[in-house]
């Protein structure tokens, strides 16, 4: 049993404590809260280490919704790049739980700035990339660091699948052909779908489908049960993303998000989240053009829910808090840039029943900072994974 005290408590639920406590026990919270007789009452006759937060602030572990934190390895060049399987503009099979190295020093370097999720997997190479996994940063094996696994399913649109398959003469060369290739593929995992659906009621009757593991694994996106998570810089692919989404009844969010600042009213209309990012880079591309660090703000303020993402390693994800408080500099109202690193990324993703929130019964992730945790001088004091320290600083 852990009991956190002496520090301001930032639930992320719209209820703060100037001077709380947070009690921790069996890698869940059981207490948020000011009342020092409900945290003696639970304690009683208990072993309880106590953390001194020294004045600081306590608030939920960090979240980054959209990053490559593993697969592409720090310092290590090709032979750890694996992201982007450039060989086919369809693959929904991938997973990207087999190929993060799950002890890369990003996931070190992650839990030294307080961040306890990140939300990993394919580039943008492909017109369907794979499987993404929300994965907590610290674990033995990757199997003991899932959250949720598939958390989505990765698809991207405008220049990336433009780019690489140009190269190579194949199709898509254009925006029209990434568009239909998508459409192509669900309409095929619909197909594939029915015929299952068919067999399973009528066995004697129906022949079973040839097994496809690429459509296996889009039928979790037509059930609803993961989100396609669609790379889109521009307002057009944004748009086409919408559509396509809409056409086929599943459940989106846009990524990236850059020019979804000049169509905020669409997006909200639309009900469509935003995981923006990354912040801190120059205009590398046509694509950025119109790439501002005020769209966080713009989006937030129009009322669509955004989350703010590193692209880790495009922004090292131990940045991530910094994204915010760029953001907050750039007009974005403070409260909101926590939320979009905290119970934001967390609902958008589909992980917020476990992580993004200081409450009773969710996973033990906390985070202590010694000063505000968007300003820039403010440090991690102790990082907290499934009611385990797994960071101290000396």
């Amino acid at each position: 049993m852990i009991l956190i005290k002496n520090g301001k408590v930032l639930t992320m639920t719209g209820v703060d404590y100037d001077d709380g406590y947070v009690l921790l026990d069996g890698g869940k919270i059981i207490y948020v809260g000011d009342d020092l007789k409900k945290i003696n009452g639970k304690t009683k006759n208990k072993n309880v280490e106590i953390i001194d937060a020294k004045k600081g602030y306590i608030l939920p572990g960090l979240i980054d919704a959209h990053c490559h934190v593993g697969l592409w390895e720090d310092s290590v060049g090709f032979e750890g790049e694996d992201g982007n399987e450039m060989t086919d503009p369809v693959t929904p099979q991938l997973r990207a739980i087999d190929g993060v190295y799950h002890v890369d020093r990003a996931f070190v370097e992650a839990r030294e700035n307080g961040v306890t999720t990140v939300v990993t997997g394919p580039g943008s190479a492909n017109v369907i990339g794979g499987q993404f996994a929300a994965l907590k940063t610290y674990g033995k094996r990757i199997e003991e660091m899932i959250i949720k696994e598939p958390v989505a399913m990765k698809v991207a649109f405008g220049e990336n699948p433009k780019t690489v398959y140009n190269e190579k003469r194949q199709m898509p060369t254009t925006r029209m052909a990434t568009a239909a290739m998508l459409r192509e593929n669900l309409i095929k995992a619909k197909e594939y779908k029915k015929l299952l659906e068919d067999y399973n009621k009528d066995k004697e009757n129906n022949d079973k489908p040839e097994y496809d593991m690429k459509m296996e694994a889009l039928l979790k996106v037509l059930n609803k049960e993961i989100p396609l998570k669609a790379h889109a810089h521009r307002a057009d692919d944004i748009l086409t993303a919408i559509r396509i989404a809409k056409e086929f009844d599943v459940k989106i969010t846009i990524e990236h998000c850059t020019e979804g600042y000049l169509i905020k009213d669409i997006l909200l209309e639309e009900g469509t989240p935003a995981v923006v990012g990354p912040l801190l880079t120059d205009r590398s591309k046509i694509e950025l053009r119109n790439q501002s660090l005020k769209a966080p703000g713009i989006l937030s303020k129009a009322g669509v829910k955004v989350a703010i993402m590193t692209d880790h390693p495009c922004v090292p994800v131990q940045y991530l808090s910094l994204c915010a408080a760029m953001a907050v500099r750039e007009g974005m109202d403070e409260k909101e840039a926590l939320k979009a690193i905290t119970i934001n990324a967390a609902a958008i993703v589909g992980i917020d029943q476990r992580v993004g929130s200081l409450e009773v019964n969710k996973d033990a992730d906390v985070v202590i900072f010694d000063g505000h945790p968007l300003e820039i001088k403010s440090k991690v004091i102790n990082t907290i994974i499934n009611g385990k320290v797994v960071y101290e600083r000396e």
